[in-house]
């Protein structure tokens, strides 16, 4: 298969409906709604090196408790974890409708060989993983190896079958111009990605709204084209409320209603929980609760 970069992305299109977004407002119901809507898409993450059991099982607690005092409060969409803390995890998570989410193949560089991902991925399924978040080789992308980035793509989207949804994380803020993540996008999504996401977390900038926008214009294309819709997740730097509000703002008027569910997009940001909780009580009290309020993890 040949690829080539044949979509221009307008920027200054791009930016002018981005400006136009970042200046609406909501009123109070639909904002109370729309909150609530927000922490039901959530992946709570930790993805360090100091993980241990117990904070994996603290976060899976949180993301099913995620506030008592507040019982009609939605669960968040997945836990993310690494392969080795899937089974904590998944244990901690088998009679709640939370998905069990990990990162796999060498994240967050996604340098090693196919043969390490494939079993990483592999390993990650077999402990109980939902949804696989995989990172492309950035490093072949740049050298313009599409067909072996669409390959490993393909390839870890066999490994997943059917039942286990594979995110593809672009890890935009190394791949240059927009005009770069839109074709990052198409070869992601043409190669099987059940999700395309933004970043791992790790590199400056995440996701931005601008990045947003270009990567749901192209699920929006693929979608004209073949009646197929695929999920999005924008990840990094999303922590408060107001910036998440207007990201469900961009995909209703890009995607449309139906892409407004955690079954079709996602926030990758476990900071965002506690921000939405205390817009929420904001809204229902009259008043502010301290950060102090809410538990860290």
């Amino acid at each position: 298969m040949q690829f080539t970069i044949n979509n221009k992305v307008d920027k200054v299109g791009i930016e002018d409906r981005i400006a136009r977004i970042t200046k609406r407002s909501l009123k109070s119901e639909s904002k109370l709604a729309g909150l609530k809507m927000v922490l039901s898409m959530i992946d709570l993450t930790t993805l360090e090196g100091m993980d241990t059991d117990k904070k994996v099982q603290q976060l899976c607690y949180k993301a099913t408790h995620i506030h008592n005092e507040l019982p009609d409060l939605p669960n968040v969409a997945a836990v993310c974890v690494y392969p080795t803390m899937v089974k904590t995890a998944s244990n901690a998570l088998k009679d709640f409708d939370v998905k069990v989410a990990s990162v796999a193949t060498a994240f967050p560089s996604g340098s090693s060989s196919l043969k390490i991902k494939i079993q990483e991925t592999k390993e990650a399924i077999f402990n109980g993983a939902d949804e696989v978040d995989m990172v492309i080789s950035r490093g072949k992308f740049h050298s313009g190896e599409y067909n072996y980035v669409f390959d490993e793509i393909a390839t870890i989207k066999e490994t997943c079958g059917s039942d286990v949804r594979l995110k593809v994380i672009l890890e935009t803020g190394e791949l240059g111009d927009y005009d770069h993540i839109r074709f990052a996008s198409e070869i992601a999504i043409n190669a099987g990605a059940d999700f395309i996401k933004t970043s791992t977390g790790k590199i400056k900038p995440a996701a931005t709204l601008p990045i947003t926008l270009v990567m749901l214009e192209a699920i929006k294309d693929h979608y004209y084209n073949t009646g197929k819709m695929i999920g999005m997740k924008p990840a990094g730097g999303i922590s408060n409320s107001k910036l998440a509000l207007q990201y469900l703002l961009l995909v209703k008027e890009t995607l449309g209603d139906l892409w407004l569910d955690n079954h079709w997009f996602r926030f990758g940001a476990s900071s965002l929980a506690n921000d939405v909780l205390m817009q929420i009580l904001k809204l229902k009290t009259g008043y502010y609760q301290s950060n102090n309020y809410f538990s860290k993890d």
